[in-house]
């Protein structure tokens, strides 16, 4: 009778998730070869009369041996190996050798459930897009190899499950794998890890890069990446694939081409902020922002109020305000028509105005503040959106502290070098008037325009849905 070699992945413990395949084969063995530890899931199914070859940790090729052995001798051999044999498995091995040694043994390969996988249905669904596998162990790869494959998964985006990621002797890797990925990834990418998956040890637990506890980690323990869209709901990683949102896309109303395209810019720029979870508000104007410019450091200079953009929305929305007033033409050619004519609000700009020209050269000050007085004198309470002229700005601060100016909201973008910083100093002290600030020397009418914009539009982002007036 001819020999054979059966390597057989018995997953990762529990009888239920062995296949039936492997449970014939672990049944019917002549010899039974395995690491000693996994002896246990499956004692039950072996023969009397089998033989058994069980070793210790770094005995693989020497398990490999006796297989080779034994079928040799004419045996049905069946190699057993946890998870699916051909993930960090025996299966390679006993290939591989078979090559080498040119044998005429047949071998097959029985696949088994890895651990990965029933660690991720445990944390819920967060391998549901592309992803990668890394093991920790460098007995077998140098650690200089292991981490290049960590940059490039963590580069990549990819859902990364991790292997061995902790012993007593590797306690360093793990925490210098979650410093390479929070170079990459948002503090915030949810990480789960299970211990001793399928076991009645089980354990989990779902968090985040930056509060990655490793302690509890071990030999035992599969850790789960998700990438930058895996987000938790009910204690539960998902990953999405797409399907839902592409559905539902496609039966709700067709974008326009430009919408498209901004919805596709606000997503990637979503994806890439260092600090995602701020308020809706706020993330809202800065991602305006981001676009307008392409300007990441406005995650550090824009400063938002608590509720200044749904405060200035709701004004707005509600009818209470009509007026916006801008320091300089530009912002107001910025400001989005469709939006202005769907809320019934009229943007004003008095710079060119030929009554304000000549009262500003008679009282030798800019047209800008000119401009501002004028508008201050008929709309006292507008939302006023600056993005050029600091001069202006320091006269809406002077006509509040006079008692004439009461503004719903202000957008302060001035760009420039002279008395910019100091206009922006100067608004906010007035802690009661909703306030949109662009720090520093930074600004301008693209800017302020794009933040009076993001107030017109707040109510689409909740589906972070931007340019329905584009």
């Amino acid at each position: 009778m001819s020999g054979k070699i059966i390597v057989a992945g018995i997953g990762p413990g529990s009888e239920g998730d062995i296949s039936g395949d492997v449970l014939t084969a672990c049944r019917e063995a002549d010899v039974i070869v395995s690491y000693s530890y996994y002896i246990r899931f499956i004692e039950h199914l072996i023969k009397p009369e089998a033989i058994l070859v069980d070793t210790g940790m770094k005995k693989e090729v020497q398990r490999a041996e006796e297989a080779f052995k034994y079928a040799e001798e004419g045996k049905r051999v069946c190699v057993i190996s946890s998870g699916d044999a051909g993930i960090y498995g025996m299966a390679s091995l006993v290939l591989e050798m078979k090559y080498k040694k040119s044998s005429n043994i047949e071998v097959e390969i029985l696949p088994g459930i890895s651990a990965f996988q029933k660690a991720a249905a445990v944390l819920g669904a967060p391998i549901g897009h592309d992803l990668c596998i890394i093991s920790m162990s460098d007995l077998m790869t140098p650690w200089e190899i292991i981490e290049k494959r960590i940059e490039a998964a963590a580069m990549g985006d990819f859902i990364t499950a991790i292997y061995n990621p902790k012993s007593k002797e590797r306690y360093w890797q793990l925490p210098r794998l979650i410093e390479i990925f929070l170079k990459h990834r948002n503090p915030h990418n949810v990480v789960g890890y299970v211990r001793q998956a399928g076991r009645p040890e089980q354990e989990f637990d779902i968090t985040t890069l930056e509060d990655f506890d490793t302690e509890p980690v071990d030999m035992f323990t599969i850790v789960i990446i998700g990438n930058s869209r895996t987000f938790v709901a009910d204690n539960k990683m998902i990953t999405p694939r797409g399907y839902y949102t592409k559905y539902l896309e496609e039966e709700q109303e067709q974008n326009s081409p430009g919408q498209d395209i901004m919805i596709s810019s606000f997503r990637t720029i979503e994806k890439e902020l260092k600090n995602p979870d701020i308020p809706l508000g706020k993330k809202w104007s800065m991602l305006h922002a981001i676009h307008t410019t392409a300007d990441f450091e406005m995650e550090d200079i824009l400063q938002v109020d608590e509720n200044a953009v749904e405060t200035m929305y709701e004004a707005i929305n509600s009818g209470k305000i009509k007026t916006i007033v801008t320091d300089v033409s530009m912002v107001a050619a910025g400001i989005r028509k469709g939006a202005l004519e769907r809320l019934g609000v009229k943007v004003l700009c008095y710079l060119n105005d030929e009554g304000c020209r000549e009262e500003a050269k008679r009282l030798k000050i800019t047209r800008t503040q000119m401009g501002i007085r004028k508008a201050v004198e008929e709309y006292p309470d507008a939302i006023f959106a600056f993005g050029n002229a600091p001069t202006a700005l320091m006269e809406l601060t002077k006509l509040i502290r006079m008692g004439k100016a009461r503004p719903t909201g202000i957008i302060a973008a001035p760009v420039g070098f002279v008395h910019v910083c100091e206009s922006k100093h100067m608004v906010k002290p007035f802690k009661d008037i909703p306030k949109i600030i662009v720090e520093g020397r930074k600004g301008g009418s693209n800017l302020a325009a794009t933040l009076v914009n993001s107030i017109l539009c707040f109510d689409d982002a909740e589906q972070l849905k931007p340019g329905r007036d584009v």
